[in-house]
């Protein structure tokens, strides 16, 4: 489970565990120390992790609470073997952490992807991000550079309560690549407007997460952005470097209560 707190005090923990650490039921995931169940209202995920490379716990329970949930699952890719389903794209979220000591509410999201390949084998690279709007909706961008066809980018606008509804991308504008790792971004805005980087918050060697300032629907927003190289993911240096930040643990480790106790 990938858990990332920015800020003061921020962790980050993302350990990769065996198939026996793993268990699935319609309304709960478990993998290894932490859960998330769903009981038809709210997503509750019981956070039980280490960071690496300095061991330091991750600990707390968040609860997503989406306003409607949508039914419509895209295929992202021309020989559609990748799909992305926006499960909740506007949410409220409260997140009470007692490692770091830190609780905050506000608005969430919730998604999903799955697909019959790696990644790396259907794409080169992708950029993604999703705004709030005024009227309580949201827009997501979602521009994919495929290893096979031609590129076919999402603008979706999102009804408070509604399903999605197509509108035109915009241009594209550029952004600054991220400053340590140097991955390559950019976004898309509405003409006559420029977009721009308030804040990095995460830079890796493949991956960029960042908060836009920018300009779509005819209405300024502010942005959470990913930009994603696959191609980079790739590379030998890289894949050598991922222990380091994604520890593999290859024992069950230890189990969270099967009577609906949070882990201790």
């Amino acid at each position: 489970m990938n858990v990332a707190v920015y800020g003061p005090g921020g962790r980050w923990a993302m350990t990769e565990r065996g198939r026996d650490a793993v268990r699935r039921a319609p309304d709960r995931l478990v993998i290894g120390p932490s859960r998330m169940t769903w009981d038809g209202e709210t997503l509750t995920v019981h956070v039980r992790e280490t960071c690496a490379p300095v061991p330091r716990p991750v600990r707390g329970v968040v609860r997503v609470r989406p306003r409607a949930l949508t039914t419509r699952a895209f295929a992202i890719d021309p020989r559609e073997r990748h799909r992305w389903w926006p499960i909740a794209p506007h949410a409220s979220i409260e997140v009470e952490m007692s490692a770091p000591g830190l609780s905050w509410h506000g608005a969430g999201y919730w998604d999903s992807n799955w697909g019959t390949e790696s990644l790396e084998e259907g794409f080169k690279t992708w950029t993604w991000s999703r705004a709030p709007l005024a009227d309580g909706g949201a827009a997501i961008l979602y521009d994919m550079v495929p290893h096979h066809g031609p590129a076919r980018p999402l603008a979706l606008r999102f009804p408070p309560g509604g399903e999605a509804e197509p509108f035109e991308a915009p241009p594209k504008a550029p952004l600054p690549r991220a400053a340590i790792y140097r991955v390559r971004r950019e976004t898309r805005c509405d003409p006559g407007h420029v977009a721009s980087v308030a804040r990095t918050v995460e830079d890796t060697p493949f991956y960029a997460r960042s908060i836009l300032n920018t300009h779509l629907v005819d209405e300024p927003v502010r942005a959470m952005h990913e930009s994603i190289c696959l191609d980079c993911f790739k590379r030998t240096i890289v894949r050598l470097m991922l222990p380091f930040r994604m520890p593999r643990v290859t024992w069950g480790g230890p189990r969270e209560p099967d009577d609906g106790r949070p882990p201790a």
